[in-house]
């Protein structure tokens, strides 16, 4: 699929997350809004934008992404669900991934989270077929209304086709709600 020279990077964000788990520095705290009763925490979060990826051989393919997101361990785990569909060069390829994410409340508008997670990629057109995948991402999550926002997702991924190997960067923005 997407091919790119960039493992140190997911290694990297790996890294980064396992040794952050147990941070007090960046744990989420209870903010002072949020203990004057204006919770900024959301049973389910819709996201809906724009989707790209690039990768050295293919190029830059654009697409649409739509996906919810729950909160599972409060302050530590969050799961999010996402659709995504790319086109290019005659093909369509339409990624589901499942994310584990874990957030860091910085400030009561501005949420950061690092996540990891399993991607089953269809893909249509000339090199049709369904493969896996494993993708990580850093999202940026800004709530400038309680329950409305917007979001920015930087995403790197290797994807597992044909025996062969795949790697490419990924990004993600666009509107949330929040619940």
């Amino acid at each position: 699929m997407f091919a790119c020279g960039c493992s140190r990077w997911a290694v990297g964000v790996l890294t980064i997350l396992l040794l952050t788990a147990d941070s007090p520095v960046l744990a989420q705290v209870q903010t002072p809004t949020a203990a004057n009763g204006d919770q900024r925490d959301h049973s389910i979060v819709y996201e809906l934008g724009f989707a790209g990826e690039w990768s050295r051989s293919e190029g830059f393919h654009p697409g649409g992404t739509i996906a919810f997101e729950v909160t599972a361990i409060e302050h530590w785990l969050e799961l999010e669900v996402g659709f995504t569909a790319l086109r290019g060069d005659g093909t369509t390829e339409m990624p589901v991934d499942v994310l584990f994410k874990k957030p860091w409340q910085i400030s009561p508008t501005f949420e950061l989270m690092i996540g990891l997670g399993p991607e089953v990629i269809h893909a249509t057109g000339p090199d049709s077929g369904t493969f896996w995948g494993l993708s990580s991402v850093i999202d940026l999550m800004f709530w400038p209304k309680k329950n409305v926002g917007w979001y920015v997702e930087p995403a790197y991924e290797i994807t597992f086709r044909d025996g062969g190997t795949g790697r490419g960067l990924g990004i993600a923005a666009g509107l949330l709600i929040g619940r």
